[in-house]
């Protein structure tokens, strides 16, 4: 028997005894050794289990070894270190066929896709579709296991710098200092550019100060256009970034940025209020670009792998809370309490 962590009833989840998986013919088990809490679990654990999901597993930022493999696994064998993101496609689809594989019509995701579990337990299955599918790397041996973990979130801040060529001389605003908003900050300035950080809580201005923004504002309290003017002549940022799930930060995004700059949603908005208002004349007449981001091709998780162990952003700086799987229900109170970047849950 095994432990796995299920979210019941909203803001609680629970350690069950569960039978240990065993390896399907095409597939592997994997023992888990680290999984980072996502701001999408806490929404899970916040409401509760959908239907459907009661049984489900969460955990999608996974690193572990690979325990046993199935009679038909050729690439991979016990003992392998893997990092895995929990995208699964199709292959077959319009984007599929177009290498847009984090925009697969038939997109499943490991840990939120209820029928595939992830990584809050102490063994999980990645099956031949997930192999085949998905998005699954070996880890450097120099590379801790919660170092690997951290790799999931860092690829989809990787791809959207990529997506908006941030580089150097770049004036950046990072709307959103949590734990996305910090990796925001460290991979623009690993391509050169300046961070201005705009963050209403104290806590968490303190926390991402560690980050070295070049200047950090509470929007409550300051006028971010006006700021994001002075310190950049007059002119604007180059990029602004919404790491958050506030519509009006969009809207001030619009306005703060510069001719031909440009703004990317990264943080979705809740599902009961998805509308957001952005100025169209200014969009039009200065040539503004907005860019939503959602996901990575696979090939960024192996970018942000070696981002890792080559230490362009500061792993250290980034997880500041470990917690055992026994105490998974204090590690999410953690994640959601605002005093936290990055919680790992880690098994021995």
């Amino acid at each position: 028997m095994m432990k796995a962590a299920y979210v019941t009833d909203p803001m609680r989840i629970v350690l069950r005894e569960t039978q240990v998986p065993t390896p399907p013919d095409d597939g592997l088990v994997m023992a888990v050794k680290a999984c980072g809490v996502c701001g999408s679990d806490l929404r899970r654990w916040r409401e509760g289990a959908y239907a459907g999901s009661e049984d489900l597993i969460a955990g999608h930022e996974i690193a572990g070894v690979v325990t046993g493999v199935g009679s038909q696994v050729k690439d991979y064998q016990v003992g392998d270190f893997l990092a895995v993101a929990p995208d699964v496609h199709c292959g077959k689809c319009y984007y599929c066929e177009h290498g847009l594989y984090n925009l697969c019509d038939d997109l499943h995701l490991i840990g939120i896709t209820p029928g595939y579990n992830g990584g809050f337990a102490e063994s999980m299955v990645l099956t031949g579709e997930m192999l085949r599918g998905g998005i699954v790397h070996r880890a450097p041996g120099s590379m801790s296991f919660s170092q690997a973990a951290l790799a999931e979130p860092l690829s989809s801040v990787l791809a959207s710098h990529a997506e908006a060529s941030t580089t150097l001389g770049d004036t950046v605003v990072v709307m959103g200092g949590g734990p996305i908003g910090c990796l925001h900050i460290a991979v623009a300035h690993a391509r050169g550019a300046r961070v201005i950080l705009s963050e209403p809580s104290a806590v968490r201005r303190q926390i991402a100060g560690r980050f070295s923004p070049e200047w950090i504002f509470d929007p409550t309290t300051s006028n971010l256009v006006e700021e994001v003017r002075r310190v950049t002549n007059g002119r604007g940022a180059d990029l602004a970034l919404c790491a958050n799930p506030v519509a009006a930060t969009h809207t001030q995004a619009v306005e703060l940025v510069r001719k031909r700059g440009k703004v990317v949603l990264f943080g979705g908005l809740p599902k009961a209020s998805p509308m957001t208002t952005l100025d169209g004349n200014r969009l039009h007449y200065n040539e503004i670009r907005v860019l939503g981001a959602f996901s990575y091709h696979p090939s960024y998780h192996a970018l942000a792998l070696e981002t890792i162990e080559r230490g362009l952003i500061n792993s250290e700086h980034m997880i500041t809370h470990t917690f055992p799987l026994a105490e998974i229900d204090r590690a999410f109170q953690t994640a959601a309490s605002g005093e936290a970047l990055k919680v790992m849950v880690t098994i021995d």
